[in-house]
This record gives C-alpha cells, sequence and structure tokens, in this order.
C-alpha cells in the first residue's frame, strides 16, 4: 500500500478491552503503513503515575483532577520507539508496574479526568501529518468518530488474560491478572461501551486469529478506506 501523505492523512481508530490485542495490531499497522501510533491507555497510566506522585487522596475526585490537568505529558508517537514522559521524567517501566495497573481506574472513570486526556488525544492525532493509529477504548466513539477505519477488537475472556499474564512473562498472579483485565474493564464500562461496536464500527474478533492475520485484516480496512479518500479528491 502507498504510503498516506501529509494532504491526505488517514486516521485509524482502534478500540478494545485490555488483552483483546489492540496494542500490537495498532503499533503493526502503524509500522506496514508508515503511520503515527498513539497508546491512549499509555495516557492513562501517565496521568495515573502524576495523580500518585502528587500524594492527593484518590477519593477526592477533584483532587485527582486536578493532578491529572496539570501533568506535563509526553508520549512518543513512532511505532518502533515508544517512551512516556511525566513532568519531564521517563516513566516507560513505570506506567506498566503493579503499582499503576491497581490505580489508573481511579482516573479513568473521572469524566473531567477523560475530557481532558480526550483534548489531549485529539491534539496529537490532528498533529499526525502522514496519520496514526490510535488504540484505546473510546477511540472510535469519542475520540475520533470520524476516523477514516474504525474498528472493534475483542478477543475471549480467557484469550486475553493468557495474552497479558504472555506480556509479564507469565510474572503475575492469577488474581492480580484477573483484576487488571476484568475488574478493569468492569470500571471502564461505566463511562464507555468497548465491548460492542458503534453504528460505522467494524467489529473483528480475533480470538483465534495470528497477529499477523489481525493486522493484515485492518490493512485490507485501510487500502480501502485510502482507495475511497483518494477517489473522492480526484
Amino acid at each position: 500500500m502507498t504510503q498516506s501523505h501529509s494532504e491526505n492523512p488517514l486516521v485509524i481508530a482502534i478500540d478494545g478491552a485490555s488483552g483483546s490485542g489492540k496494542s500490537s495490531t495498532a503499533r503493526g499497522v502503524a509500522k506496514r503503513l508508515g503511520l503515527a501510533y498513539l497508546d491512549t491507555g499509555a495516557m492513562y497510566r501517565a496521568v495515573t503515575v502524576a495523580y500518585l506522585d502528587s500524594g492527593v487522596d484518590g477519593s477526592d475526585p477533584a483532587a485527582v483532577t486536578a493532578a491529572v490537568e496539570a501533568a506535563q505529558i509526553e508520549i512518543a508517537t513512532d511505532p518502533d520507539d515508544q517512551w512516556v514522559r511525566v513532568n519531564g521524567r521517563d516513566v516507560t517501566d513505570e506506567i506498566r508496574s503493579q503499582r499503576t495497573s491497581t490505580h489508573v481506574s481511579t482516573v479513568a472513570v473521572i469524566p473531567e479526568c477523560r475530557a481532558n486526556l480526550v483534548a489531549r488525544q485529539r491534539a496529537i492525532i490532528e498533529s499526525a501529518p502522514n496519520g496514526i493509529v490510535a488504540e484505546g477504548r473510546d477511540i472510535t466513539t469519542v475520540v475520533a468518530p470520524d476516523a477514516d477505519v474504525r474498528l472493534l477488537l475483542s478477543a475471549d475472556p480467557e484469550v486475553r488474560m493468557a495474552r497479558r499474564k504472555l506480556d509479564h512473562g507469565g510474572q503475575i498472579d492469577d488474581a492480580a491478572l484477573r483484576d487488571q483485565i476484568l475488574r478493569r474493564d468492569a470500571d471502564d464500562s461505566t463511562l464507555v461501551d468497548f465491548t460492542t461496536a458503534a453504528d460505522g464500527v467494524v467489529h473483528l474478533d480475533g480470538s483465534f486469529m495470528t497477529l499477523e492475520q489481525t493486522i493484515d485484516a485492518v490493512v485490507g480496512l485501510a487500502e480501502r478506506a485510502l482507495a475511497r479518500k483518494e477517489a473522492a479528491d480526484e
């Protein structure tokens, strides 16, 4: 496929539950198409670190929101070089820690925090010159509802937990794993539906697909979307 150009950027939005494979798929698609990549989940984790560093009471939504809004977040959009900084400090590894995973829902369930992050995410998407693959839980419906490709990626819960355990090198107990996957999903689902494809969103069940097969399927959708854009410009 011909890489998208700045005058015709391609935006691909991928939503899905924890462990659905959306991050690996989105990075793979971005690499294949020469696009930027945005992990919005990493942004939620980054502001979680900021809130924890601030020492505010997690049961006080206003205080948590203030800490989130004050946080300076820098995030790489190169799919081959991922890093995150919070207030000038590299937190690339810390955002994946058990401490961060345990507290990220504290931020994610506060509407004001989500609104702040949505604004940041939209700014990043709009500034990508060639286009971007953005993944998360509300990208197809809230952040980029007008994306050229909108996809909901799902997978069986047992498959998702097995994948997440592999991500941790097997070094995570089942209770913590279920907390990360099922409890986080339950918390976030109170504000956004990332289990049912909205109108115009393609649903892809990747439970029994390899990563390459999933990437191929998304690239196929992107090729058709870009062809439509180019035809409309002629």
